[in-house]
């Protein structure tokens, strides 16, 4: 009695520290099980993916020349808009023409030559003559009307020359780049190169992996998002996904062509190279029960989960659907409202 007087303090520590770690004990388990429990509620459920890309067009083409000359006239300057089959620059036809008028004088010559052996041989099958004499006539006809049908060919190809010292543009568009703008310069044929894009022929190229190509189908809907403008979300439609790899690129991808709504940023907003990010939705469930992935259990191809009633844990059986986002789809098995429990 004399020592409990004596140190009645130590006594009061003693149950102070006591009830501090049951409380403290209590805090933390009921802290954890909240921690690790998930109340059922119906949620939608929705997967998204996003593929990078940029603005490309479907008619483009780099127009030149075939043959090399003297640049004679330019027609169209950096920034001109062309209509289809419009004139785009010459070379210097004095030359060819000269020469065309060579062949054509030679072409004449080998007609008459022609004309002139058939009047002097046309009755050669029924006049008196060996077969021999018959044979040689016969090779020199032929040998002459071999010569005719060259001359015509030369001539031929050497209109065509002509036709093609001056290019156009089989395409209506802009003239975005022109090698040579200047004439009176001597060029090859890959030395005046004058590339032509139609924008009226915009669309978004992305491409996707050999894993990401199967989500997507033709008319598909989408929005972009370009870095030039963060703030607008654009409508867009998959027109077509390519059946092999797009060759160039360091993995297997395949490029999706996308056709735009212009309507909602104006043609002329857009350019050539543009980058944005395309979003889709690939899987969308409305209103369905779902939990968190990770209170999910697999066992013998079943799935469990804990189940929480006041402080009794049951381990229940549960149907389950399509996982979305980390998130799984309950198709039997619990109710909304109900509270589940994960062990850590």
């Amino acid at each position: 009695m004399k020592f409990v007087k004596r140190f009645w303090w130590l006594f009061v520590i003693g149950l102070l520290v006591g009830g501090a770690w049951m409380w403290w004990s209590n805090s933390a388990s009921a802290r954890d099980r909240d921690e690790n429990t998930y109340t059922i509620k119906r949620e939608d459920l929705v997967e998204t993916l996003s593929l990078s890309g940029e603005i490309d067009a479907k008619e483009k083409a780099d127009v030149k020349f075939q043959t090399s000359g003297m640049l004679a006239w330019v027609g169209v300057k950096e920034g001109d808009y062309v209509k289809k089959y419009q004139s785009l620059a010459s070379l210097d036809k004095r030359e060819l023409q000269n020469s065309m008028s060579q062949l054509l004088n030679l072409y004449m010559k080998e007609r008459w030559d022609f004309e002139q052996d058939v009047d002097n041989n046309k009755d050669w099958e029924t006049r008196g003559m060996t077969d021999a004499m018959r044979d040689a006539v016969k090779r020199t006809l032929q040998k002459n009307q071999f010569d005719l049908n060259n001359a015509v060919l030369d001539v031929e190809a050497k209109n065509l020359a002509v036709k093609f010292a001056t290019i156009w543009s089989p395409i209506e568009g802009i003239v975005t780049h022109i090698d040579t703008p200047n004439p009176g310069v001597n060029i090859t044929a890959a030395t005046a190169v004058f590339t032509v894009i139609n924008p009226k022929s915009l669309y978004f190229s992305a491409t996707a992996d050999q894993t990401e190509v199967i989500n997507f189908r033709s008319g598909m809907n989408g929005k972009i998002v370009f870095e030039s403008f963060p703030e607008l979300e654009i409508d867009a439609m998959v027109e077509s996904i390519s059946f092999v790899p797009k060759e160039g690129e360091t993995g297997t991808v395949y490029e999706l062509k996308m056709v735009l709504n212009t309507a909602q940023i104006g043609e002329d907003s857009l350019k050539m190279g543009m980058t944005g990010d395309a979003n889709f939705i690939t899987k969308d469930k409305k209103d369905v029960l779902a939990v968190p992935e990770a209170y999910v259990e697999k066992s013998n191809g079943k799935y469990y989960v804990i189940k929480l009633t006041g402080t009794v844990k049951e381990r229940v059986e549960v149907v389950t659907g399509e996982t979305i986002e980390g998130m799984v789809e309950i198709k039997e098995g619990l109710n909304e409202g109900e509270t589940i429990y994960y062990q850590p």
